[in-house]
């Protein structure tokens, strides 16, 4: 059984900052010890790890990723293999991506296609949770034996009519569904039916250009979906998690939920805390890289997220990664904002991003961690085996190099997409080394994983409902 000790670096975890030593044996963190003391001197392993100087954090949960989805005729550029293989370099060691059910299909058959996607593929570990694009009496019992395997939540859309949309009433059926099995739901909330309509009258005037597909998307609308979701799930009895909150007046609807005690939850991503409206105007076409649904809003509403996650009414940073090419893809959409493919990158910058907003004086050290690793493993039933530093948790355990600077780039990231997001974005913070389970994947900025390393992960239910 191989053995491996990380000496002399700052441990923090989401409730922790402790200078100490961790032993890892067989996959699992064994003990840690402070430094210097006789416990940790005794340890003998097969590989020491120096980490003076640099902090020891827990691998990186990103709850919400969308490898090879097809959406508008394409798909998204990183595959299992590409994408697991950026997310190790960005200090993410766990993905939970979104099996997708087909209209007329069972889940069963929509989650053994994301099986067969990722298996053997995956640098790191994965685990899924299940779109219900077809709510019928069928799909419910399936929500049941699903949950019984180990995929414990499911995400409605109130967007997209035509494609993922489910109307009240099977929102409101499948909420009652998982308030008796224990399972997540989880929701896109902006009103597709009314965004639609703006969809039409934006185009029909002319308006084709990229800044409008986030005019038409209208906060209020986010809003008022977010309201009604929080609603039905009040009536079911059910919890719910809303997904890509971008905007003030949503954050304020979670927020009133969570303060009349209901299992409110809410997610923002790094694109609504460093990009704005003003990425989507950008010339020439180039702000359709920007195009993701919830949309970019105006920088005045960062500050409303910031406060957020700072106060708990948001409680996860995940990335909602969904690359797609600007060549090729995203110019589906010239002179027709609507057919540009909606999604980002940013699976590799989560953990490097939300580390500069520790920097900048927006969140805390500990909440970093909270934010990116414990509460999204805590959410989606992986916590304590994922998302902290502890004895008996896998060893998925990043080095962080807090002072070394980088400049993000195209030209230097590992997403299988041809733009950075975030180009020529200097930023403080970078990822050195990253162990998945006691094995290294990154060693000293240089990938030593392999496709087919990463397993399948089964969650329990949210541990936030216990």
């Amino acid at each position: 059984m191989s053995r491996t000790v990380i000496r002399g670096g700052l441990v923090i975890t989401a409730s922790d900052e402790i200078h100490a030593d961790v032993l890892v044996e067989g996959g699992r963190i064994a003990a840690l010890a402070a430094h210097g003391t006789d416990a940790a001197e005794s340890w003998s392993a097969d590989r020491s790890i120096d980490a003076t100087g640099k902090y020891v954090i827990p691998g990186g949960v990103d709850g919400h990723t969308h490898m090879e989805m097809p959406f508008g005729g394409t798909y998204a550029a990183d595959t299992f293999e590409t994408g697991t293989r950026a997310a190790a370099w960005g200090g993410t060691t766990t993905i939970v991506d979104f099996a997708i059910q087909s209209v007329g299909k069972s889940l069963r058959e929509g989650l053994d296609a994301w099986y067969a996607k990722a298996d053997g593929n995956c640098a790191i570990d994965y685990a899924f949770h299940m779109i219900l694009a077809d709510v019928n009496p069928s799909s419910l019992k399936e929500m049941d034996r699903l949950v019984a395997e180990g995929v414990t939540s499911f995400k409605l859309f109130m967007a997209y009519p035509g494609v993922f949309y489910s109307d009240d009433g099977q929102i409101l059926r499948a909420m009652q569904q998982a308030s008796g099995n224990g399972g997540l739901i989880m929701m896109h909330a902006e009103n597709g039916i009314a965004i639609d309509v703006l969809v039409e009258q934006a185009l029909a005037a002319g308006r084709t250009d990229p800044r409008y597909h986030g005019d038409v998307r209208k906060v209020a609308l986010e809003a008022e979906a977010t309201h009604r979701a929080i609603q039905l799930a009040r009536v079911a009895g059910s919890p719910l998690y809303i997904v890509h909150v971008s905007a003030d007046e949503a954050v304020e609807e979670i927020a009133a939920a969570r303060h009349k005690g209901l299992p409110v939850f809410g997610e923002t991503c790094p694109q609504y805390l460093f990009l704005s409206t003003d990425n989507l105007a950008e010339p020439d076409f180039e702000g359709a890289k920007y195009v993701c649904s919830t949309p970019l809003r105006p920088k005045e509403h960062q500050e409303t997220l910031w406060r957020g996650l700072r106060n708990n009414e948001l409680q996860v940073v995940s990335t909602d990664h969904c690359p797609f090419c600007f060549s090729g893809q995203k110019e589906m959409g010239r002179g027709d904002f609507s057919k540009i493919p909606n999604g980002m990158p940013g699976v590799e910058h989560r953990m490097d991003l939300l580390h500069q907003a520790v920097v900048d004086g927006h969140i805390t050290r500990r909440r970093w961690i909270e934010i990116a690793c414990a509460s999204p493993a805590r959410m989606f039933g992986l916590y304590p085996k994922k998302g902290t530093i502890a004895p008996g948790a896998d060893a998925d355990i990043v080095i962080y190099d807090p002072h070394a600077e980088q400049t993000l780039s195209a030209q230097t990231h590992h997403m299988n997409v041809d733009y950075s997001a975030y180009e020529g974005k200097r930023i403080t913070g970078q990822v050195e080394t990253v162990l998945s389970r006691g094995e290294l994947v990154i060693d000293g900025r240089k990938f030593t994983g392999r496709a087919g390393h990463g397993m399948y992960t089964p969650r329990a239910t949210s541990q936030y409902l216990d």
